[in-house]
């Protein structure tokens, strides 16, 4: 047995689940990883977020308890010890709003616009203190990963970004610059579990929020309804950017350009991390899922507000092609230059 394994033994110990039938449960990009317990006719899930620069347990705990106080489904803490990056969680089930889906897509207006509603809901209350807020300008650096993955891994060589990083501040500035909210950042269908058995925005479980920051409003809606995993249909983003723009007392024109800045953002920092994903961490699977992102990049350059965007990201990045994706995944687990 391992240190950490024998660490998580002990701690199950403690927590009075050590007996229990443990399962791997499917992970994330991240380095934590999920277990499912079976212990005398109860469930509960392991949480194992090793200590490190990436430790987030303290904030899963921090944020997951603001989110309890406003009614919101996140998992309950059972047990936690946040310095050695363990938690008991309540086990919320395995009803993922992308498993209920593939089994009933009718349902899919229904899920997007109870997960709107949650966006509203915690944007109506006052975010916790002492969270990171990101100025324009940092959201155009951590965009550099397209440029610094992507087009390296394409070409061999890192492209000088400096019009673009530019470009993309000054769209977010003039467009995306609104009053702070609380943002869960993985806002998406593989992070929310369906409660039917739940009230209104309590019908949706939250997974996934640690990282949670002070951001633009529209941020959230944006990962929610442009997912980089799986096509949203067009009527349901429609449906899902009117609602929230009727709750938040706009029109749906007043957010456009905003939702597309912040929509190229987002689609351009995740081409880079799905790049990154397969040259740094060996990881090829995500490389088949840019060319979706790319399709709602492209979309929200559309936009003549992101005019001066779309030519510098073109002048960059090169399109998604086949040939494209196999000079990615031929570096597979090598280090861009």
């Amino acid at each position: 047995m391992t240190p950490r394994a024998e660490e998580k033994a002990a701690f199950l110990r403690r927590a009075g689940w050590g007996a229990a039938e443990r399962s791997h449960l499917a992970g994330d990009a991240s380095a934590r990883s999920y277990q499912r317990l079976r212990l005398d006719g109860r469930t509960a899930v392991l949480m194992d977020s090793p200590p490190g620069p990436a430790d987030d347990t303290a904030d899963f705990l921090r944020i997951g308890a603001h989110l309890a106080g406003l009614g919101l489904s996140p998992p309950q803490v059972l047990e936690a010890e946040p310095e050695r990056g363990l938690l008991l969680l309540e086990d919320l089930g395995d009803a993922l709003f992308t498993a209920v889906l593939a089994d009933d897509p009718a349902l899919e207006p229904l899920l997007y616009a109870a997960a709107v509603d949650v966006l509203l809901a915690l944007q109506e209350a006052p975010p916790p203190g002492h969270l990171p807020d990101l100025s324009a300008a940092d959201w155009s650096e951590a965009a550099g990963f397209a440029p610094e993955f992507y087009a390296a891994a394409v070409t061999g060589t890192r492209p000088e970004a400096g019009r673009y990083t530019e470009a993309l501040t000054r769209a977010l500035e003039a467009h995306a610059d609104a009053a702070r909210v609380l943002i869960l950042r993985d806002y998406h269908a593989g992070n929310l579990l369906w409660l039917p058995g739940r009230k209104g925005a309590a019908r949706v479980g939250l997974l996934d929020f640690q990282q949670g920051q002070l951001g633009q409003p529209g941020y959230d809606l944006v990962s929610l309804l442009q997912d980089a995993r799986r096509d949203v249909a067009p009527e349901t983003e429609a449906a899902g950017l009117a609602r929230f723009a009727a709750g938040k007392g706009l029109t749906v024109e007043e957010m456009a350009a905003g939702y597309a800045a912040l929509g190229a953002q987002r689609a351009l920092r995740i081409i880079g991390i799905f790049a990154r994903l397969c040259t740094v961490s060996g990881k090829p699977g995500y490389v088949a899922l840019i060319p979706r992102v790319w399709r709602q990049l492209m979309r929200n350059l559309s936009h003549p507000a992101l005019a001066e965007l779309r030519r510098e990201v073109l002048a960059l990045l090169p399109e998604p092609t086949e040939d494209t994706l196999n000079r990615i995944t031929a570096r597979c687990a090598t280090p861009c230059p």
